[in-house]
């Protein structure tokens, strides 16, 4: 026991120490001044006296005091339950000042939605508003398929081995066996039973995955989440960078009648160059279009984006004319909606109820064929300074954005991959159903049928998990229906696994099986995420859950191999102390077996897995492993009691001979099985790996040794004649050819039904 514990020890540190580094690679940072200089730093190195600087998608690494701020807006949902993002700004606020109107402090636990600030920490982890009430908010990381189906194997185990060793124990005092001896040797049982090195074998077997999926640039930032990565039967993305190219463009600029505007996009320019929120691709492809020269302007106020409004609206003025503009760009709906005239090519303006059928007809065509587009609009102000979200009305409408971002040339060979693969993809997208229908036809979702945020709003829960299942595109969707998307599929009985990058994809983060982002995500979306991906391309998604296929098999392999031959052993041994004179093996040669035969399983992590293992998502299923370990365990035990009968009754062999005979066909034969369950091929059709070939050579020739050795009268063996070895060869060959019938069988009955162990 005390070499099993240290082995895994060892183990289970380097499993460890591999995924901390693993870790580092997508370690969450703080823009800190220290000796004058800004430097990054792991956010959980950030202590009271630092000061930070904060810009949009940073999680506030404490309660901060706000020394400067620009245009600052930050997400308090967590903490007040706010829905919608404060204005936070430099100021002194009375002591008793509620947590909700602290509008001069940043709070541990919130993120930043827009605008920048420079801010002092005056409090970290359990002194922090959000440490104050950690107990009651930080509920327990709830426990993966994985974690649940081990915990559910551990009660399984439990039960039989307590149930066996009770029995064994009270029917040795029965027949008036030594007390002492019959505790030990029962003790011995249960443990001999129990798969001690599963943990370790677990730990191993899950940080192997996350090195290799590491190579694949997939990094797991949970490594229990491997196994729902691999039972991912449905992945929720977004399209823009995953099946898009990610680059937006800015196409062109239009009028309301539809051509070209130079106009229209000096008024984005404006709104692009100026703003100082969240750093949008949007904003970015504008800057990059064309340059034109704003030097005359200054910026007065802004309006940030919010998710709800859809807007971002910036007031400017010119050094040389009287009064100041508003302009405002964002989603064409939410844009009209606070429009009341239209400006016409030749700069007249209509009622807008004039142009907006034109407006409309346009959006429709440029959106079908998969271009994005945002409207614009404009109102003049006469002597504003500052403006709210009150000021975003009566707007004159001057023109839309076209924005391109075509599908990944490798996108369609994706979803076909993913398809393969037993699992399907749901896009779900802001965008408009007519852009979202289009992308999605192009990258090989045929046909798709769409929900949109509307629909959602108006659809009852029952009513969403069942149309939520048929759907394959969710478009027009607010950030807040991404969440319930999300459990809507999972009540549907989907493993689902979500893709996202941005400040309002938390929710549907947590929420999802596995939640996955990408390294150039805002920070608040890779604390949430459980698997950092460090390109956004599905391509690196689709290897990555073929790795955590793979790393589920293996993990299976070692519960088939030690449920099988363990059951069977333990279970023999506990019938033959019942009509032997004395115990068929003493207690050492018991925990000796079971170190040996643990031997071979601790290299299982390296072994190669068939191609069809990873075919299809997998999940525990206890009913198939229990059917496993009695048919196999079963199988075991027929040839354990031939091994009896040929010690006993042919070979007339005496306690210590038949001790040593059972002793090297226990070791020998669990040692082999392993070659026949770790696959359902034919065993001579599934190569093992290197180091599982290795150690099983090698452990079953140091055991044929042992009987041989100096020490072996320590230990309780004994050299036996060589007939005793051709008669155990025998048995163990007969017994590996039962079991690959008996596999063969077992799995013709268990696939048509259904059954995964997985």
């Amino acid at each position: 026991m005390l070499a099993s514990g240290l082995l895994g020890f060892w183990q289970e540190k380097g499993a460890a120490d591999a995924v901390e580094k693993l870790l580092a690679v997508v370690r969450i940072t703080a823009t800190v001044i220290r000796d004058g200089k800004e430097v990054e730093v792991p956010i959980e190195s950030v202590v009271p006296g630092d000061v930070v600087r904060l810009s949009a998608g940073d999680s506030v690494p404490g309660d901060c005091r706000i020394l400067e701020s620009n245009d600052l807006h930050a997400d308090e949902a967590t903490l007040t339950g706010e829905t919608y993002p404060v204005e936070k700004t430099a100021g002194t606020l009375p002591e008793d000042t509620p947590l909700n109107r602290r509008t001069n402090t940043l709070f541990m636990g919130t993120h930043i939605v827009s605008g920048t600030a420079t801010a002092l920490v005056v409090k970290t982890g359990a002194a922090t508003e959000f440490g104050k009430v950690s107990a009651s908010l930080a509920a327990r990381t709830p426990e993966t398929a994985f974690e649940v189906g081990l915990r559910r194997f551990g009660y399984l185990l439990a039960r039989v081995g307590l149930i066996m060793t009770l029995l064994i124990f009270a029917a040795n005092v029965f027949l008036q066996r030594p007390v002492v001896d019959s505790f030990l040797f029962s003790v011995a049982l249960a443990v001999g039973l129990t798969p001690q090195l599963l943990p370790a074998i677990t730990s191993i077997t899950l940080a192997r995955g996350a090195r290799r999926m590491a190579r694949e640039k997939v990094i797991v930032r949970r490594v229990s989440s491997i196994e729902n990565l691999g039972g991912m039967d449905v992945l929720c993305s977004d399209k823009t960078g995953t099946l898009t190219e990610g680059r937006v463009r800015l196409r062109s600029a239009l009028d309301t009648e539809g051509d070209e505007s130079a106009a229209v996009f000096f008024d984005a320019y404006l709104n692009a160059a100026l703003e100082t929120g969240y750093a949008s691709p949007i904003d970015e492809a504008i800057r990059s279009h064309d340059q034109p020269d704003i030097s005359g302007y200054e910026k007065l106020d802004e309006v940030p984006y919010d998710f709800v409004r859809k807007r971002l609206s910036v007031l400017v003025a010119h050094k040389n004319r009287e009064g100041s503009v508003l302009v405002t760009k964002g989603a064409l709906e939410n844009v009209l909606a606070v429009c009341t005239r239209a400006r016409r090519p030749e700069g007249t303006t209509v009622p807008v109820s004039e142009a907006e059928a034109g407006i409309r007809d346009h959006f429709a065509d440029l959106s079908g064929h998969g271009f994005r587009v945002l409207g614009v609009a404009r109102r003049e102000l006469t002597s504003k300074t500052s403006v709210g979200r009150e000021g975003e009305a009566e707007m004159t409408f001057v023109g839309l954005l076209v924005f391109s971002d075509p599908p990944k040339e490798s996108a369609v060979g994706t979803v076909e991959r993913l398809r393969d693969l037993g699992c399907s993809l749901k896009m779900i997208t802001g965008d408009n159903r007519l852009v979202a229908a289009s992308v999605a036809r192009e990258v090989g979702l045929k046909e798709p049928a769409i929900l949109t945020g509307g629909d959602i709003q108006r659809m009852s829960e029952p009513a969403l998990v069942s149309r939520a299942v048929a759907t394959e595109v969710f478009a027009e969707v607010e950030p807040n229906q991404k969440e319930r998307i999300i459990l809507a599929l999972k009540k549907g009985g989907a493993a689902v696994g979500y893709l996202g990058d941005g400040i309002n994809d938390a929710p549907a983060l947590h929420a999802a099986d596995v939640g996955l982002s990408v390294d150039s995500a805002a920070d608040v979306a890779k604390e949430a995420a459980d698997i950092v991906l460090l390109e956004k391309d599905l391509g690196v998604l689709v290897r990555g859950a073929e790795e955590g296929r793979a790393t589920f098999a293996n993990t299976l392999k070692y519960v088939f191999m030690a449920t099988s031959a363990n059951f069977g052993n333990m279970f023999s041994m506990a019938g033959a102390s019942l009509f032997l004179p004395f115990l068929p093996l003493l207690p050492t040669q018991v925990l000796l077996t079971n170190f040996l035969t643990d031997l071979p399983e601790t290299t299982i992590a390296t072994d190669a897995v068939d191609r069809e293992l990873v075919e299809r998502p997998r999940r525990w299923d206890i009913g198939f492993v229990k059917n496993f370990m009695l048919v196999f365990g079963a199988v075991s035990s027929v040839f354990d009691y031939l091994t009896f009968g040929v010690l006993l009754l042919l070979l007339r062999a005496g306690m210590v001979e038949f001790r040593t005979g059972w002793f090297l066909e226990s070791v020998v034969s669990a040692c082999l099985i392993v070659l026949v369950v770790r696959t359902r091929r034919p065993f001579f059709r599934s190569r093992p790996g290197r180091y599982l070939t290795l150690a099983t050579i090698a452990v079953v020739l140091l055991t044929l040794l042992l009987p041989y050795a100096p020490f072996a009268g320590v230990l309780g063996l004994a050299p036996v004649p060589p007939v005793f070895l051709l008669a155990l060869g025998a048995i163990v060959a007969a017994y590996v050819l039962t079991a690959e019938v008996a596999k063969r069988v077992f799995y013709g009955r268990a696939e048509p039904q259904g059954r995964s162990e997985g």
